[in-house]
């Protein structure tokens, strides 16, 4: 597919206009990122896996009623998704103590909570993304308490089904993060997911032996990052051992041809 103008880059994604008014094609990068971007690195296939992880979690909740963004995957680094305006908003679903959590609250990292915690972080790199109330987003206008009521539902949702399908392939959901975008229809708008779920914006830690199977091995200097991608996909039966590396090698190839 030839690609059309490009709209925005971010950290992990790019995006270009779609082929149909209202349509936008998002594109995986192999870039990482850690603490606002003050650490920036590769993780090699990343987007391709990034691809396919997302497009399997956002087909899934789809199938449970969860209205996303998410049209069709295009090819390994490419997916079609709905325009949306963006909430400014990262929402962040915990069950487990971990990263700032524990270090906000001097907490034992691992301890299950008592449970689940939503919170909310202001979208701007340049302010360190700021923990926000409810206060704050009605105060600046960021969402209405009906969009909010909506958000903090289909977050709880996607979490109950996805720590139940996490748990099924021997993952523990930590915790992750969410972003939500506004449907237009003429004046008339509703709230959907957007973005993406990957190990990017997930804290994904083995059952049996709490091994980090997401993006913390790059922030944490642990190594093996690309390794862990992989195991996600894997155990979420996208990838075989035998496809792993002929998948990698083609879009290794594509991008050698400048494609």
């Amino acid at each position: 597919m030839t690609r059309r103008r490009q709209i925005y880059e971010g950290k992990a994604k790019i995006l270009y206009e779609g082929p149909e008014p209202g349509t936008i094609i998002q594109y995986f990068k192999d870039d990482a990122t850690a603490f606002n971007a003050q650490k920036k690195g590769t993780i090699s296939g990343k987007g391709v896996l990034n691809n396919r992880i997302s497009e399997h979690l956002f087909t899934l909740l789809g199938t449970i009623g969860i209205p996303t963004h998410f049209i069709r995957r295009l090819n390994m680094r490419e997916q079609l998704v709905r325009q949306v305006e963006i909430v400014p908003i990262e929402v962040v679903v915990r069950n487990v103590v971990a990263g700032s959590l524990a270090k906000r609250f001097g907490l034992e990292e691992g301890a299950t909570l008592p449970r689940t915690i939503l919170e909310y972080y202001y979208k701007d790199d340049a302010l360190g993304d700021p923990l926000i109330t409810d206060e704050h987003i009605s105060a600046f206008g960021w969402a209405t308490q009906d969009e909010m009521h909506d958000i903090a539902d289909m977050a709880i949702r996607i979490n109950d089904f996805m720590a139940g399908l996490f748990a099924g392939v021997g993952i523990r959901l930590v915790d992750f993060k969410l972003e939500f975008g506004r449907l237009f229809d003429g004046d008339f708008s509703r709230i959907i997911l957007a973005d993406e779920i990957s190990p990017d914006g997930c804290r994904l830690w083995d059952l049996k032996t709490d091994e980090k199977l997401d993006k913390d091995r790059f922030r944490r200097d642990l190594g093996g990052e690309a390794e862990a991608y992989q195991e996600v996909a894997r155990r979420l039966g996208l990838l075989t051992d035998g496809t792993v590396s002929t998948v990698l090698d083609m879009d290794e190839h594509r991008k050698s041809r400048g494609k």
